[in-house]
């Protein structure tokens, strides 16, 4: 109900505009939505291949990511390839039930791909899986 213009101004205003109260929140909803997708980015920049095929899989306990100059990231703690053997077999020891899932950026040389992949298996980590971008 509209405001009237009549002479009682004894009567005290009854309805509540709600008019900024929307725009306040239109314009926090916008923010929101811009500052998302920075938020969600991971903060290790890598290009993944892209491949048709891929499954989502569970968050996991052991994040490896091989950067394009062939930095090993591990938990976002920069390590050797050495190193990641080590983290694999302590993780294990908490949880034996650990997955692994190995980010590598597609201009990284394979053989470094499967020497981490050999250094996580040799830990013991029986479940791996390796992080693509769909086509």
């Amino acid at each position: 109900m509209a405001a009237s213009i009549s002479g009682d101004d004894d009567q005290p205003m009854s309805d509540i505009n709600v008019t900024p109260f929307v725009d306040i929140i239109l314009v926090v909803l916008i923010i929101f939505m811009v500052t998302t997708p920075i938020i969600m980015k991971p903060s290790i920049n890598v290009n993944l291949p892209k491949a048709a095929s891929g499954e989502q899989t569970n968050p996991t306990q052991l994040s490896i990511t091989i950067t394009a100059v062939g930095q090993i990231v591990v938990n976002g703690t920069v390590v050797t390839e050495g190193d990641v053997g080590n983290l694999a077999k302590e993780l294990i020891a908490k949880n034996p039930d650990v997955q692994a899932l190995i980010s590598a950026d597609k201009d990284v040389p394979h053989g470094k791909v499967i020497g981490v992949i050999d250094a996580v298996k040799s830990a013991g980590v029986t479940r791996f899986a390796i992080s693509i971008e769909k086509k």
